[in-house]
């Protein structure tokens, strides 16, 4: 996952995307980035950094280390980091969907949709914060039932394709979160 950060010196427009890791904006090791531009024009939109095998390590190993933590918090605290996903993603629709246009060459109409899906992705997700946690399935032993319960899995990856970035990288890392895993999420280098 990359946060975008102003660099002092960047040409004007042009940002500075770095790793996000154990919640630190990060640059990559060996200060590697790799330019992305505008589909339409090919200016240039950013630079992003590019994880190195270390620096997926160092992604794991800070999603493992959150894991116990995060997995304990009651529903109602995952729910509510959703929920301020889909207000954030809602204050930043202009810029989310103008960022996307320019690395998809899409129209804005295409890039609003996938903000509006990708926040309705998201409160569904934090609404399935209080679902049933347990599912009562036959048994091949007669008199018994079993009983499946929904616990974290660990650390999930997600991949999001180029093509519909919000809502594919929403759908990587939203309902792995409200049921208590962390995940480590790689985007397309074409729209990052």
């Amino acid at each position: 996952m990359s946060t975008t950060d102003a660099v002092p010196g960047e040409a004007a427009g042009v940002l500075t995307a770095n790793l996000f890791i154990g919640g630190r904006s990060v640059p990559a090791e060996g200060e590697r980035y790799f330019e992305t531009v505008e589909a339409v024009s090919g200016s240039p939109i950013a630079r992003v950094a590019a994880a190195t095998v270390d620096d997926v390590n160092r992604a794991v190993d800070a999603a493992a280390n959150a894991l116990p933590d995060w997995a304990a918090l009651p529903p109602a605290a995952r729910r509510k980091v959703l929920l301020n996903a889909v207000e954030l993603f809602g204050r930043r629709a202009p810029e989310l969907a103008a960022i996307m246009g320019r690395e998809m060459g899409a129209t804005r109409p295409w890039c609003g949709f996938n903000v509006h899906i990708a926040q309705g992705m998201l409160a569904e997700a934090a609404a399935q914060a209080y679902s049933a946690i347990g599912e009562v399935i036959p048994s091949d032993v007669p008199g018994l039932t079993a009983l499946g319960v929904r616990q974290p899995a660990g650390v999930v990856v997600g991949i999001a394709p180029w093509n519909a970035p919000l809502i594919l990288g929403v759908r990587a890392v939203a309902m792995p979160l409200v049921y208590g895993n962390t995940v480590v999420l790689k985007s397309s280098e074409q729209t990052p």
